[in-house]
């Protein structure tokens, strides 16, 4: 475990520094707006998704610095997502990543902006960046492959889904299909792109990566729900119980803590199991899946 902590915390890192790397200084006109972009991605965050995208990278026996640019895009798509969550608009939360959220460190306006610019950068350096060395094909099928994850079928579908859901009572497949949408979506693409940075994969090891994302994307849905009841705003970084406040559909609600407990080991077998065909070199995403599942923030 202390092998795999410190790998975690250079990958965590690595993608800070690549991030740096890649937004424009503050001081660049319009320097709001790109102040507020480095605030909300910069200094913050557990980095799960970038770290996915540099383990399934690794487990193809792709090097760490052609994995920069995926992971960026990733981390930039993650960052727009929550500035644009928590605004007003939508679920209207003060805090985030222990510190206040951007629409109150700066105001609405700015932090729809950022967000909005967030994510077209992250397809920017997609298509652009000169770091990775892939054919034009494989680059297209990751800026796709980003894009139906952020979007309607993804990220953005799961948080229409959310926010008509609340006060009703949902089934578990709705509840299922709303949160493989609004979280699994990004997880699941974050262990892709790390598998399509290297040309040739074989479709087994495709298809492994596939049923490891599927799950470890719900279990991480289904932790985060237990935390909103059993965490703090210490250890979280934003206020605990605000789903169970709003009437949100939970796994707990829905399945008991105990229950939903029991679901989260279950996702966590299976996606170890997916990971046969990759033999040794699924050993950091096999770690991953226990820090996921057995994280407290």
């Amino acid at each position: 475990m202390p092998a795999f902590t410190d790998r975690l915390r250079r990958f965590k890192t690595r993608v800070e520094r690549a991030l740096d790397a890649r937004l424009l200084s503050a001081t660049t006109s319009p320097s709001h707006l790109h102040a507020a972009m480095r605030y909300v991605t910069l200094d913050g965050g557990k980095r799960v998704r970038a770290s996915l995208v540099y383990a399934a990278g690794a487990a193809v026996g792709a090097p760490d610095s052609a994995l920069d640019v995926p992971a960026c895009a990733v981390e930039l798509i993650h960052a727009y997502s929550l500035v644009h969550d928590d605004l007003p608009c939508m679920d209207n939360d003060d805090l985030r990543r222990g510190k206040p959220t951007c629409h109150k460190a700066y105001d609405e306006a700015t932090a729809l902006l950022a967000g909005d610019a967030l994510q077209s950068y992250a397809f920017e350096i997609l298509a652009n960046d000169p770091t990775l060395t892939i054919g034009a094909a494989q680059r297209l099928r990751m800026i796709a492959l980003l894009a139906q994850a952020a979007g309607a079928h993804g990220m953005a579908g799961g948080q229409a889904i959310d926010l008509a859901s609340g006060g009703r009572t949902l089934t578990l497949a709705q509840l299922e299909d709303m949160h493989l949408r609004k979280t699994g979506a990004l997880i699941r693409v974050s262990v892709l792109l790390g598998a399509f940075t290297r040309e040739g994969v074989e479709a087994a090891k495709l298809e492994a990566f596939e049923k490891y994302s599927h799950a470890i994307g719900l279990a991480f849905q289904i932790t985060d729900d237990i935390l909103d009841v059993e965490g703090n705003a210490e250890t979280l970084g934003k206020k605990p119980g605000v789903d169970r406040e709003r009437g949100k559909p939970t796994y707990p609600l829905l399945m008991g803590l105990s229950e939903a407990k029991a679901r989260a080991k279950a996702l966590k077998s299976q996606a170890l199991e997916s990971l046969a065909p990759l033999g040794d070199n699924g050993r950091l995403l096999a770690e991953l899946a226990g820090f996921i599942i057995e994280r407290r923030q």
